[in-house]
This record gives C-alpha cells, sequence and structure tokens, in this order.
C-alpha cells in the first residue's frame, strides 16, 4: 500500500504556512484508490502563525485568482484542526505505508518534515520512501485530464495523482518486485 499527500499552502517556502492536506492510500499495480479512507485536514492557520510560519504575497495573490469556492475551501476559517492533532492523524494514517508519494518532494515532503521539526516531532516515514509523481509524469507524459473537477483542494489532487501513478504503471508495465 501506497500514499498520496498534497497540501496547499501559503508561500513556497519550507517554513510555509499549511492551509490543507490530502492523503489517500493505494495500489500502484491496482486500479484501486481508497477514496473512502482519505485524509483531508484543514490546518489551523492562527497557530502557524504564531509560530512564525511564513506567507509569500505572491501565493496570496494567486490564491484571489482562483474560483470561489476554492479560495473558500482552502482559507476559510471552518473546521480547522490544530497542529499536534493535524500531526497525529498524518500518523496514523502512514502506519504501514510502502512508499509515500507526492507532486515534487521538495515541496509538501519538504515543508510537512519542516513543521514536524519546528514541533519537535518525528516523521513518520523514512527518507528512503518518498517517490515523485511529478518526474514519473515527466519522464512518461502527464495523464491527468487539465480540466478536471476540483482542483486545488488537496484530497481531490491526491486522488487525480494516486490515479495518474496507476495509469503510468499499466502502461509502462511495472510489475511488483
Amino acid at each position: 500500500m501506497d500514499i498520496m499527500l498534497d497540501i496547499e499552502t501559503l508561500s513556497t517556502r519550507p517554513e510555509s504556512v499549511v492551509l490543507t492536506l490530502g492523503a489517500v492510500k493505494f495500489n500502484p499495480w491496482s486500479a484501486d484508490v481508497d477514496t473512502d479512507g482519505g485524509l483531508y485536514i484543514r490546518c489551523n492557520v492562527d497557530e502557524q502563525l504564531e509560530l512564525g510560519r511564513h506567507v509569500q504575497q505572491e501565493t496570496v495573490d494567486w490564491w484571489g485568482k482562483q474560483a470561489e469556492d476554492v479560495r473558500e475551501e482552502a482559507l476559510g476559517d471552518h473546521d480547522r484542526t490544530n497542529l499536534n492533532d493535524m500531526l497525529d492523524q498524518i500518523n496514523r494514517f502512514v502506519v504501514g505505508a510502502d512508499n509515500i508519494w507526492c507532486q515534487g518532494p521538495a515541496f509538501d515532503i519538504v515543508i510537512l518534515e519542516n513543521l514536524y521539526r519546528q514541533l519537535e516531532r518525528p516523521t513518520p516515514w523514512q527518507f528512503w520512501q518518498i517517490r515523485d509523481s511529478r518526474t514519473l509524469f515527466g519522464v512518461h507524459g502527464d495523464p491527468r485530464d487539465k480540466g478536471a473537477k476540483g482542483a486545488h483542494n488537496a484530497l481531490i489532487d491526491c486522488f487525480y495523482q494516486a490515479q495518474a501513478v496507476q495509469q503510468v504503471y499499466k502502461e509502462q508495465g511495472v510489475k511488483k518486485r
């Protein structure tokens, strides 16, 4: 079982404020993505600001150009989870995972690991478990539908990225070792 992670943020720096986190479990060698058991967390922004986490004006401006429902989901104040509860949920979700995928580990994983360090918590994965769907899609071609509904919702992005990894594995005949 692998996990696809995605975050939405207020900056591109390692110490960025994390708005939302999504994660889904999937088997890259099959067509199953666990959408019912996915993890979606709306992170407490005020708590992160108190810790001095970074907000980048260019990113705030970019969010301002998104559709109203996308902005509200990412930036609205409702249903925010405190950081320790967020990390506890991530830790429980990744137990038993073989690999942790994301669309560019130099972004998602770096930001999450920075947050774990700031809160003096160990990360629930090892460096050798990290996989990069951006590189996979760059080499193969990106099979995702660019007009897919739900872009910039971390959980929906995870679902589409996991499905795309499965499609690439199937098209390339990647076999489990």
